[in-house]
């Protein structure tokens, strides 16, 4: 079950870090930014590495939702993910009535995922004193251990939705004044509070029932397989549990493929100036994915590899952006305080630790 928690955490991540100061002091969004600021080689390396994290999303995301239609209603792996490029195209063209609307759809698919698991939580009946043991003293068992931590960082940072936020702030108020910019600031501090806030609770959800139904029983590979888990908790925690937990997957894949879909038509037009009309790219993005399910692949193993290269991006995304917001010159009364600068460096080379030694270690 650990594994299952990748695809849920784009729909209910889309801010991030501290993407908002970005947002409310510079003139552009981060990839625009990059563009303005950096050398033409570099930013076309940005770019080609932000649409290979984009397009590994949207695969991990298109695959977890078909195989969440697969479990739910007992149809093939081929026609859940035709029925889940249908499903994509409708939420995608609620935008023709404006974006409130699409991000109206994506907030109630983020409901629906924080019931599920809640709801899962409270019927397996975690140990409380491992929960809060587990929170507060994290450890590592093993190479393996460390590929389920990397791709959870990569699946709640999701690195291509730094890109969106910046951007989908730029068009809402705009501070007249430093005073109205840095109040504008403090409401984007709770927004992103709020979004990691719900992300850490289903991360937290989705831990605890994996320890309290599979690990307590001996059951560690479990994970491995998501049909298992679907399974499993049906077996051994009933009512149903199994069907809550596929409808959660199907709710997180189909919103997080949505916001993937997005983010890669905000990094074309920052980091080249250029765009494509958002279903073609939605048509261009399923192909992977298709092929994916198409072939057989286990699509368990696909969506953490894809989550792990997430992972991967992530550098690629806070190096840019701690540059730029600790730059007075760029970002004003808003830029980085020491502190805020020190931490974030830390947590970048914390991950980027963690990826080194994955590939150390692989």
């Amino acid at each position: 079950m650990p594994n299952s928690h990748r695809r849920t955490q784009g729909a209910a991540n889309e801010s991030t870090g501290t993407t908002s100061v970005t947002d409310s002091s510079a003139n552009g969004s981060l990839p625009e930014i990059c563009r303005d600021k950096l050398p033409f080689r570099g930013v076309v390396l940005l770019w080609l590495q932000a649409e290979a994290v984009a397009m590994a999303t949207d695969l991990a995301e298109f695959v977890g939702a078909a195989l969440g239609l697969h479990m739910v209603f007992g149809l093939s792996m081929w026609v859940s993910g035709v029925l889940t490029g249908v499903a994509a195209f409708t939420i995608l063209g609620l935008q023709v009535w404006g974006f409130r609307r699409l991000e109206a759809a994506i907030t109630g698919f983020v409901a629906v995922i924080m019931f599920a698991f809640l709801l899962n939580l409270l019927r397996s009946h975690p140990s409380t004193a491992g929960v809060v043991h587990g929170m507060f003293t994290p450890q590592f068992a093993g190479s393996q251990s460390v590929l389920l931590a990397v791709s959870i960082i990569g699946a709640t940072v999701m690195p291509h939705v730094i890109y969106l936020h910046s951007s989908l702030t730029q068009k809402r108020i705009v501070g007249a004044n430093p005073a109205a910019k840095r109040k504008i600031f403090r409401f984007e501090i709770v927004d992103i509070t709020i979004a990691m806030g719900l992300a850490g609770i289903i991360n937290l959800a989705m831990l605890a029932t994996a320890a309290a139904v599979f690990h307590s029983r001996g059951l560690f590979g479990v994970g491995d397989d998501l049909e298992q888990v679907f399974g499993g908790l049906n077996q051994y925690v009933g009512g149903h549990s199994g069907l809550i937990f596929g409808v959660a997957l199907l709710a997180s894949g189909i919103a997080s493929s949505c916001v993937g879909t997005m983010s890669g038509q905000v990094v074309m037009q920052g980091f080249l100036h250029r765009q494509i009309p958002i279903f073609a790219r939605r048509a261009i993005t399923m192909i992977p994915a298709l092929i994916v399910i198409g072939v057989g692949f286990d699509p368990s193993k696909a969506l953490v590899l894809s989550q792990v290269f997430l992972s991967f991006g992530i550098p690629f995304a806070l190096v840019p952006l701690l540059f730029f917001t600790s730059s007075r010159k760029l970002m004003g009364e808003l830029v980085n305080r020491r502190l805020v600068v020190a931490a974030a460096a830390l947590v970048t080379a914390l991950i980027i630790g963690l990826n080194v030694y994955l590939l150390a270690s692989a």
